[in-house]
C-alpha cells in the first residue's frame, strides 16, 4: 500500500512529460501510521463504507461503478479528498473521473481546492483526483447549505467515457485526511474593521446643552381628574350606546322568553 502512494508521488516529481487534458496522481497525505487498510467500498448511500481520517482505502473495482464511502466530521475541520485510480491497458480513449462530498441530507458539498473532474487520455495509467471541503461549521442558516458536524459521504465515479472502456478493471486509491484551518475566522471571532464605514456622521456639540428648570411648587403629584380621565370622542360615544342596547336587547329578550307563574 506505502509502495503504491510512494509511486504516484514519485511519478510526479520525476516530471513526467503529459499530453494536454491528461491527468496522472498528484501527491497525497501521508495515511496515519498504524490505520487498517479499507478494502471496500459501497454501491449506494445505504451501503457506504465507512473509513475514519487517516485511514487508507485500496478497493479492486471496474470502470463505470459508483463506489461510496463515508465519514464523520466536526465542526471546525476541513477535509481533503485524495484519490488515484489505476486505468487499465488498452484503453480506446480519454475518460473523466469525478469524486463528489454529499452531506447526511444527501446536499453536495463544493470544493475549494483540488482536481475535482480530471480526464486522463487513452495511454494514461493513473489519474488523480482531489477535493478539499469547505471548514465544518458549527452551525449554519438552513438555506445556507454550509457544512455542518454530522455524517459525510464520499462517491467516486467515471462520468464520461467510451463504451467499449466500461466494465474494465481499475484500482482504486482514496485517503479522506484532515488539514489545519489556516487563515479562517470562527463563528464567534470578532471584527477587525467595520463592514459599512460611516458616510453620515454627527456634528460635534461645542456648548453643553441647557436644562428647562422645573416650575416651583411642582412636587410630583398631581391631584387633578384631567390626567387620569381619556378625553372624550366618538369611541366613548359608540360604547355607552352599545352598553345601552345590550341591556334593552337583555331586557326584551327575558321578557320573551320568561314563562308565565302558573298557581
Amino acid at each position: 500500500m506505502r509502495i503504491r502512494w510512494a509511486t504516484a508521488a514519485a511519478l510526479i516529481a520525476a516530471g513526467v512529460a503529459l499530453t494536454p487534458g491528461t491527468a496522472l496522481a498528484a501527491p497525497t497525505p501521508t495515511p496515519s501510521p498504524g490505520a487498517v487498510t479499507v478494502t471496500r467500498a459501497g454501491t449506494s448511500y445505504l451501503t457506504a463504507t465507512p473509513v475514519a481520517a487517516g485511514q487508507p482505502v485500496r478497493v479492486a473495482a471496474s470502470t463505470g461503478e459508483h463506489l461510496y464511502w463515508s465519514f464523520p466530521a466536526a465542526a471546525g475541520e476541513v477535509h481533503e479528498i485524495t484519490a488515484a485510480v489505476t486505468l487499465a491497458q488498452n484503453r480506446n480513449g480519454r475518460s473523466t473521473w469525478t469524486v463528489e462530498v454529499f452531506d447526511g441530507l444527501r446536499r453536495r458539498q463544493a470544493c475549494t481546492a483540488g482536481a475535482q473532474t480530471p480526464t486522463a487520455d487513452a495511454a494514461a495509467r493513473t489519474v488523480g483526483i482531489s477535493c478539499t471541503m469547505r471548514r465544518v461549521r458549527p452551525w449554519a442558516e438552513p438555506w445556507s447549505g454550509d457544512p455542518l458536524p454530522g455524517t459525510y459521504y464520499v462517491r467516486l465515479a467515471v462520468v464520461d467515457v467510451p463504451e467499449p472502456d466500461l466494465g474494465l478493471p481499475i484500482d482504486v486509491d482514496l485517503l479522506v485526511s484532515t488539514t489545519d484551518d489556516a487563515g479562517s475566522s470562527a463563528d464567534d471571532g470578532r471584527l477587525e474593521a467595520a463592514l459599512v464605514p460611516p458616510t453620515n456622521a454627527g456634528t460635534v456639540l461645542d456648548a453643553e446643552p441647557t436644562v428647562a428648570p422645573e416650575g416651583d411648587g411642582d412636587d410630583g403629584w398631581d391631584l387633578s381628574l384631567t390626567g387620569w380621565l381619556p378625553e372624550a370622542g366618538s369611541r366613548w360615544i359608540w360604547t355607552t350606546g352599545g352598553g345601552m342596547l345590550a341591556a334593552v336587547a337583555g331586557v326584551v329578550g327575558f321578557a320573551l322568553t320568561r314563562r308565565p307563574a302558573t298557581r
